[in-house]
């Protein structure tokens, strides 16, 4: 997961003001630490912390952060710990000045180029593969700073969607296969970048398009250049979970609504699997848009059948497992006077460990439904993610482990139902071509783990082109 934004505005704009406002709209995506570096064209300065944005600046955007050029972040930990050393954005001091990086997923190559870096002298702080982009794009000094960036886009390998800031240029990339999001939009001579389009409309910003794939966005005062990756891939395959669970019901995603997506998923799952039930309710609130779109596909009543604590943060990306445990216990409490004596459809967006599942389906029996039918609006993860979701081993997946009967039985529902991959492509309106479906059919856009051949060239190149 992880939030990115980037703002670029004509001299007077509070670039931070901005980003403050961008990163309250992108806390879902991340709520393990934030933050965000400001450039006047002088110099460049940089304030985060652990913690939401309400706690980090508690204060709205530091005053000290003054200039129109800025970037941001709020961060979901995936490759690196979670400590401040490796908060974002990350700064360092290069021989082009002082630049600034926020980053988006999972390079698939960290290893392989930090020991290459490494072994041409570049020294790490921190544990993220974000550092290791932003040496790459500090290595290759000898040229300008869209030529550089295209040169780590070149070296880099996986999932991203990067936002570097020099002292005078805004710069934002995503990978060939546009797995990870990143969209942009201008208003009134301000250019904004972000994760999510709902956190551009946030800014001010309401034109939005995406960043295509394998493109180069540059920004400073003579306006914007898009440059392309040469050679690149042409695959488009955006993470189908972006749709499920990461992005905000009023994002976008690939020119479609992600509300509207979803509650066409619960209609296809009712399609799917018809069921006898008396209510249709949503373990809150991943799954509300799907609960709609199944009890209108299905003439039952939607009900709110569990109240969500709205001082818990989401579950699924709580940084240790003990933090998910106790976050789902206290998370959620049952409607009783909507669930007893009910036979009752539960739709979840995903089963990922199963924690979260097991514990709904016991509230809602505890509640005295007489039924209880899970359906899940994605289909089951049985393999590691590596493009930025935190799920590295498929011991961690459930349905990796055990028959959909025996995850029945393990959440204990009476009946359970996963989305079908088709009925996914079909909700979202793509061939499976054209969507990274890896987490559910094994089948990676980018190769897995670090043995494409393309990348020797990269490393020689990087030792030889500093």
């Amino acid at each position: 997961m992880c939030g990115v934004i980037g703002i670029a505005g004509p001299n007077g704009l509070r670039a931070a003001d901005r980003i403050y406002l961008g990163l309250y709209q992108l806390q879902h995506r991340g709520e393990e630490s934030c933050g965000m570096a400001v450039s006047d064209g002088n110099r460049l300065r940089v304030s985060r912390g652990m913690g939401l944005v309400p706690e980090v600046f508690a204060h709205g955007a530091p005053a000290d952060l003054a200039g129109p050029l800025g970037i941001g972040h709020v961060r979901y930990s995936t490759t690196g710990s979670t400590e401040l050393a490796n908060a974002q954005p990350i700064v360092a001091h290069t021989s082009r000045g002082p630049v600034a990086v926020a980053h988006n997923g999972d390079l698939t190559n960290a290893r392989t180029l930090r020991a290459e870096l490494q072994r041409l002298g570049s020294v790490f702080q921190t544990t993220t593969d974000s550092e290791v982009i932003l040496n790459l794009f500090a290595r290759f000094s000898g040229d300008d700073d869209e030529q550089a960036a295209l040169r780590t886009m070149q070296a880099i390998r996986g999932g991203y969607a990067v936002v570097l800031l020099t002292k005078n240029r805004l710069l934002a990339f995503r990978d060939p296969y546009g797995i990870r999001p990143l969209f942009w939009g201008m208003s009134d001579g301000m250019v904004a970048v972000a994760s999510e389009s709902c956190a551009l409309a946030a800014v001010g910003v309401d034109a939005v398009e995406e960043v295509k794939p394998g493109e180069l966005l540059s920004v400073d005062q003579a306006g914007v250049r898009r440059r392309r990756l040469e050679g690149g891939r042409d695959g488009r395959a955006p993470c189908a979970f972006e749709y499920i669970y990461f992005s905000r019901p009023d994002s976008d995603l690939g020119g479609r609504n992600v509300h509207l997506v979803r509650k066409a998923i619960g209609r296809r799952l009712y399609r799917e699997k018809p069921v006898e039930a008396d209510v249709v309710i949503a373990a809150p609130d991943s799954g509300t848009s799907a609960a709609m779109g199944f009890a209108e596909e299905a003439g039952i009543p939607f009900e709110i059948g569990l109240v969500k604590n709205r001082y818990i943060g989401r579950t699924f990306i709580r940084p240790d497992s003990a933090g998910r445990h106790l976050a789902v216990k206290v998370k959620l409490n049952p409607n009783r006077r909507v669930l007893a004596g009910k036979r009752v459809v539960v739709l979840d967006d995903s089963i990922v460990r199963g924690t979260t599942s097991r514990r709904t389906v016991a509230l809602v029996r505890e509640a005295g439904a007489r039924e209880v039918h899970m359906y899940v609006a994605a289909p089951p993860f049985v393999y590691p993610c590596h493009y930025g979701i935190d799920i590295s081993s498929r011991d961690e997946l459930i349905a990796a482990q055990q028959s959909i009967e025996q995850i029945r039985r393990h959440i204990g529902a009476d009946s359970l139902y996963f989305l079908s991959i088709e009925g996914l492509c079909e909700a979202v309106g793509v061939d499976r071509q054209r969507m990274c479906l890896a987490c559910m059919t094994g089948d990676y856009p980018e190769p897995v783990p670090e043995t494409e051949p393309g990348r020797k060239a990269a490393l020689e190149e990087m030792s030889a082109g500093g």
